[in-house]
């Protein structure tokens, strides 16, 4: 009788911390910002996802195949570790070697990039409902810069009213004025 395939999602483990190693392959880097962003997501939603592994039977140990940085929050981060008591959650794939870097890089690949048209839309929905700049810096990782970037983008003044802006020049005394 042939096996149907389960994908592993459907086969979430609760694995301990310390069974858990990193790859020697993962070529994807995370910036403080995202990194920031990613534990206070974890923080605010928990591990949605789970960690992609390996299982090595010889050593008992489960090697990253993707979710590094979720599982580096949990190391770096005492409430989540507290609050998930040392454990993460984990999905296991049984592939060789090539065939698990290869997943590793369409993982990474596949999480795209946001599309500037849709983050105007969010912002200006956002500003719109009455949150501030600071809820959107500290929620969604944006920085100043980035706030005022899209909102000019959008060329909504409404989503201007109430903000202070400094002069780009002085009106005065200064020669040729």
């Amino acid at each position: 009788m042939e096996e149907k395939f389960v994908s592993p999602v459907y086969r979430v483990a609760r694995v301990p911390f310390s069974k858990i190693q990193s790859n020697t392959y993962n070529p994807n880097v995370m910036a403080p910002p995202e990194m920031e962003l990613l534990k206070c997501s974890i923080l605010e939603d928990g591990y949605t996802m789970p960690i992609v592994c390996y299982y090595i039977e010889e050593s008992d140990r489960y090697e990253i195949v993707d979710g590094f940085h979720r599982y580096k929050v949990m190391e770096s981060c005492e409430i989540i570790w507290e609050r998930e008591k040392g454990f993460l959650p984990v999905t296991i794939i049984d592939k060789p070697l090539s065939n698990r870097m290869a997943s590793t890089i369409r993982h990474n690949r596949a999480r795209g990039v946001h599309s500037v048209e849709l983050m105007v839309s969010i912002v200006g929905k956002l500003a719109e409902s009455g949150v501030t700049d600071q809820w959107i810096i500290e929620n969604i990782g944006m920085d100043k810069d980035e706030i005022l970037r899209l909102k000019q983008i959008s060329g909504l003044a409404s989503l201007f009213i109430g903000k202070e802006f400094s002069s780009s020049w002085e009106s005065g005394d200064e020669e040729g004025v």
